[in-house]
């Protein structure tokens, strides 16, 4: 503790930081010395303050307590309402002096000014990953935890990240916030509307340097890669199936489930997906949205006119790499591979008849129900 003028300060002995307050210097202290005395009843997380802990527990209630008088937007901090008001300011006050890129917060700034060092302060122990922020580093230990504090109040999902849920509740509610300025197209997600404002643009940045194939989105061809080198990082945990896509790994858990959540108002089918009842739907109204632009030929759903569309250029980007032959779809060269590997994956119920395609399945099936009249 040292005086001057009169006045008090509390100093700290590990790195020399000054407080007015001898309550403010206990907790700072607890930055080097990693108590965190303060513990969340519901999913057990830790806290150095009991400020930060009554934020967090708000992720569990949905409380959000703070409100913006211009749009209702809600909030569970004060602070992160104070940074959604000068979004509608457009206030910008703190500048980057090398590439002059403003931020409305000073954290901001700072967190930018990172990227122009290389510095990334936040190491993961578990792995080699480190991040620019603290928060960032501690999202990425939920993928080692497997925690997913984060729940969906309608369906149960759970989710590593708040952000996440948040996505996920708009298939709830159908919003669609981000709009396109060039059409009326709306989506759920800012990444979607980007992915398409560049097929307005016509853009793909992004290309394969094994067959020359180019994307909008470098997590596109991401994706694409795997079919050249033959990866499937998202395992079934049910029966062991291996997939290129965590998407395509949802769609097969449901075949599991049977969770089928999405009903058609005409004839009562039900789906797994929106999407699927979606095109679903266009048999009812005969809509046909996607149009060659090569012939008159028009499709219900967008898959089908990119298949149909390699019929003109000829195009069979995906190879056998143990016989050399090409395919149109990726789905045929999957099935074509159970030739060399022997599986077959559609077993027969009632008798021991296994099949490497569901269609040949389905075949089979009508010899027991035209014996069984």
């Amino acid at each position: 503790m040292q005086s001057h003028a009169g006045e008090t300060s509390y100093i700290c002995n590990v790195c020399g930081s000054e407080f007015a307050h001898k309550n403010n210097l206990k907790v700072h202290t607890r930055i080097h010395t990693g108590e965190k005395p303060y513990s969340c009843k519901i999913c057990g997380a830790a806290f150095s303050q009991n400020g930060t802990l009554k934020n967090h527990t708000r992720t569990h209630t949905g409380e959000r307590p703070y409100s913006c008088k211009l749009c209702g937007a809600t909030f569970t901090m004060n602070s992160s309402l104070q940074y959604h008001m000068q979004k509608h300011s457009g206030q910008k006050p703190h500048s980057c002096h090398i590439c002059g890129a403003a931020f409305t917060m000073n954290c901001g700034l700072k967190t930018h000014m990172l990227k122009h060092s290389g510095v990334k302060p936040y190491a993961c122990k578990i792995c080699d990953a480190a991040f620019l922020r603290k928060a960032t580093l501690q999202k990425h230990l939920r993928v080692h935890s497997g925690d997913r504090p984060y729940l969906c109040t309608v369906c149960n999902a759970s989710f590593s990240m708040n952000s996440t849920l948040k996505n996920h509740m708009r298939k709830h509610t159908g919003e669609k916030p981000y709009a396109c300025k060039l059409c009326n197209a709306a989506f759920p997600l800012k990444s979607s509307l980007k992915y398409h404002v560049q097929k307005h643009r016509g853009e793909k940045p992004f290309i394969c340097e094994v067959c020359g194939f180019a994307f909008a989105m470098n997590s596109d061809l991401r994706t694409h890669i795997r079919t050249h080198t033959g990866e499937k990082p998202y395992s079934c945990t049910v029966c062991g199936s291996e997939f290129s896509q965590n998407a395509n790994l949802k769609t097969h858990m449901k075949t599991h489930t049977k969770e089928k959540p999405f009903t058609c108002k005409d004839c009562n089918a039900t789906f797994g997906h929106n999407s699927s009842l979606k095109n679903h739907a266009r048999i009812h109204s005969g809509e046909k949205p996607y149009a060659c632009n090569l012939c008159s030929a028009a499709f219900s759903m967008n898959s089908t006119l990119k298949y149909h569309m390699k019929k003109h250029s000829g195009e069979k980007p995906f190879i056998c790499q143990v016989c050399g032959s090409a395919f149109t779809l990726n789905s045929s060269l999957n099935i074509h591979m159970r030739i060399h590997t022997g599986e077959k994956p559609y077993a027969c119920k009632v008798c021991s008849s296994a099949f490497t395609q569901n269609s040949s399945l389905k075949k089979h099936m009508q010899i027991h129900t035209r014996n069984a009249t």
